[in-house]
């Protein structure tokens, strides 16, 4: 099998390839919500990521010693497949610079990523990245930190597009209470919940863009939370909204009960992965050729897109077709 070239040498020759990120993004305040997600991926695997959180979490006059905390969970052993990334604080904060040194000097070796909230424009988005850049020159870090920027103002969902396509960018957050926050009543409150987030034009209109400028720009749109805690089945509904209505491959949680319902409304449907891991047996078979496969004729746009399905789907844990899983993972 290894003779034979791997979907990921031959379908996206001269291309950047589409992130393939965990369906969920977990977001943790404190060093003790940090450790108990941390217990969790341990049990469930790395079929979501955690964001320690530095601009919610911190105390006023604390900064510092939270950044350092949260660079101390990245660098942990608990954190055993690589996925904790850090949120800073916003660029009109004092100390949003101070977060950057200390995460990217003391843990940049291993951090996921770093989030940057609330730009107000690409160019607040522009200067936060080059920051990353200059530390890490700084701190001797030869990797590339990626960034994921929060859309939550009028100016940045104005520039999405162009955030979108800044260098580093591999993820477009949608900030759902800060967007309804800065229209001053304009929208109501029911909007920041369901089903008004998915019902109220300015909130469709937000979603639509935001996922719009990520995907032509092969950045991974990410939606907001739900601020349902318990009802599953909610959370669930929630993301398959999110999912098959708005085109976002990514959510984030605020609480573990929501990681699962997140996962499972985010995978692809069995059947289409058992499909697609038929169709690209058979067309590595004939060398990325065009093939027939049930009366259907298949090439190569057809062959990235079932590929890309096959590694979300693994990306949150389903079970891969074993001739499969042995050729191409």
């Amino acid at each position: 099998m290894s003779a034979l070239p791997h979907p990921d040498h031959v379908l996206f020759q001269g291309e950047k390839p589409f992130p393939i990120l965990p369906a969920v993004d977990h977001y943790a305040g404190s060093e003790k919500l940090m450790r108990k997600a941390l217990g969790l991926q341990h049990e469930l695997g790395p079929v979501f990521d955690i964001t320690c959180d530095c601009e919610d979490g911190a105390h006023a006059g604390a900064e510092a010693e939270h950044a350092a905390m949260a660079a101390e969970i990245v660098m942990s052993g608990d954190n055993r497949f690589g996925r904790v990334g850090a949120r800073i604080h916003d660029i009109t904060h004092a100390h949003w610079e101070q977060d950057v040194d200390i995460l990217v000097g003391q843990a940049g070796e291993r951090l996921a990523f770093l989030t940057i909230p609330k730009p107000r424009s690409v160019a607040d988005a522009a200067r936060q990245i080059e920051a990353i850049r200059n530390a890490e020159e700084r701190h001797g870090i030869k990797r590339e930190i990626p960034v994921h920027v929060l859309i939550e103002t009028h100016g940045a969902l104005r520039d999405a597009w162009e955030i979108a396509a800044l260098d580093r960018v591999e993820s477009l957050d949608f900030g759902l209470m800060d967007f309804v926050s800065g229209h001053h009543g304009a929208i109501p409150g029911a909007a920041m919940r369901s089903p008004g987030q998915f019902e109220h034009p300015l909130i469709i209109r937000a979603k639509c863009d935001i996922a719009a400028a990520a995907l032509a720009n092969g950045v991974v749109p990410s939606h907001n939370v739900t601020t349902e805690l318990k009802d599953l089945a909610y959370i669930r509904r929630d993301a398959e909204r999110a999912r098959k209505e708005f085109g976002y491959l990514r959510m984030w949680s605020i609480h573990p009960n929501q990681i699962i319902p997140i996962v499972e409304a985010m995978r692809p449907d069995f059947t289409e992965v058992e499909e697609a891991a038929s169709i690209l047996i058979a067309a590595q078979d004939k060398h990325w050729g065009p093939i027939q496969h049930a009366g259907k004729l298949h090439d190569r746009a057809s062959y990235r897109y079932y590929w890309e399905l096959l590694k979300r789907a693994r990306s949150t844990g389903m079970d891969i077709p074993g001739d499969a899983l042995k050729r191409f993972f």
